[in-house]
C-alpha cells in the first residue's frame, strides 16, 4: 500500500486533529545545521475506510525520496489514524506518546478531539510503556556493544568518534524520558538540565561510549525497578475508555463533517 499518495495525503490534511513536532528539536538535543524535522499527526479518516473495504492507517512524507538520507532543512512527516495512533500509544511506544506531552509551541495543528485526548494522557500512559523504553534502551545499548550486528547509520561520526553518537545519545535518552515517564506520569519537553546539556554533550562527542552505556544501564535498572512496581502508574491503560472515546470522537467528527 502506498502510504504517500494523493489520495492519503488529503485524507490527513481533512481529518487532522493534532500535528507537532517529536524530533531532536523537541527533545532539545539538536545541533545547529545538522537536523531535519520530524513531525507527527493524528487524523481521523472518512467513514467508508472504517466501514468499507478501503483502510487508511498512515501517511507518510518525506522532502527527501525513499532510500535517501533526510538532512538540514527537510520533513519527515507521519500523520497516522487516530485509531491506530491509540493502539501503539496503549503499548507505550516511546514515540507515538510524544504528541500527549509536547508544549503548546510545538503543536503545528490542534482542534478540540485533540485537546481532549491530551487531557485524558493519564488513561492512556501507564506502567506497560516502562517495558517499550526499556527493550529499546537494552537493543541500543546491544548494537552499540556488538552484541547485536552494529548499525552504523551515520558513518561520518563513527569516523569522527569511533562510534556513533547520536544513535548513543538516543539510548540514553529513552532511558532519561522512560524514568521520568513512570516516576511522574509525564515526559518533559525538551529534555530538563541536567540531562538535556548531557545528552548534547555525547552526541558532539564529549562523552565516551563507555559513559554512554553506564548511564543507560543505570537508567535500564531504574525503569526495571519502576516497572516492577515502584512506579504510581497503574499497571496497564485505560483500554475501556479508550474504545468509548475513539467512538464517540470519530462519530463526533463524521457529523461535523457531514
Amino acid at each position: 500500500m502506498k502510504h504517500d499518495s494523493p489520495e492519503f495525503a488529503a485524507i490527513a490534511e481533512q481529518g487532522t486533529i493534532l500535528r507537532c513536532q517529536v524530533g531532536s528539536g523537541l527533545h532539545g538535543t539538536a545541533v545547529a545545521g545538522q537536523d531535519d524535522r520530524d513531525e507527527m499527526g493524528l487524523c481521523v479518516e472518512p467513514a467508508e475506510y472504517v466501514a468499507g473495504l478501503r483502510r487508511f492507517e498512515q501517511y507518510i512524507f518525506r522532502t527527501q525520496p525513499e532510500g535517501v538520507r533526510s538532512g538540514p532543512g527537510d520533513l519527515d512527516l507521519i500523520v497516522y489514524s487516530l485509531r491506530k495512533w491509540m493502539r501503539l500509544a496503549l503499548t507505550g511506544n516511546p514515540t507515538v506518546l510524544l504528541p500527549l506531552f509536547v508544549p503548546d509551541e510545538e503543536i503545528v495543528r490542534i482542534d478540540d478531539l485533540g485537546r481532549a485526548l491530551r487531557a485524558n494522557a493519564g488513561r492512556i500512559v501507564s506502567r506497560k510503556a516502562g517495558l517499550r523504553f526499556l527493550g529499546y534502551s537494552r537493543a541500543q545499548r546491544a548494537h552499540l556493544t556488538g552484541e547485536r550486528s552494529p548499525r552504523v547509520n551515520r558513518p561520518e561520526l563513527v569516523g569522527k568518534y569511533g562510534f556513533d553518537t547520536k544513535y548513543a545519545m538516543h539510548m540514553v535518552r529513552l532511558g532519561v524520558q522512560g524514568v521520568e515517564l513512570l516516576e511522574t506520569g509525564k515526559i518533559t519537553l525538551p529534555v530538563p538540565e541536567p540531562w538535556g546539556s548531557w545528552l548534547r554533550d555525547l552526541r558532539q562527542g564529549k562523552h565516551s561510549l563507555e559513559e554512554a552505556l553506564e548511564a543507560a544501564r543505570g537508567l535500564e535498572d531504574r525503569l526495571d525497578q519502576l516497572i516492577r512496581g515502584a512506579s504510581p502508574l497503574a499497571e496497564e491503560p485505560d483500554t475501556v475508555w479508550a474504545d468509548a472515546w475513539l467512538v464517540e470522537a470519530y462519530q463526533a467528527s463524521w457529523q461535523a463533517a457531514a
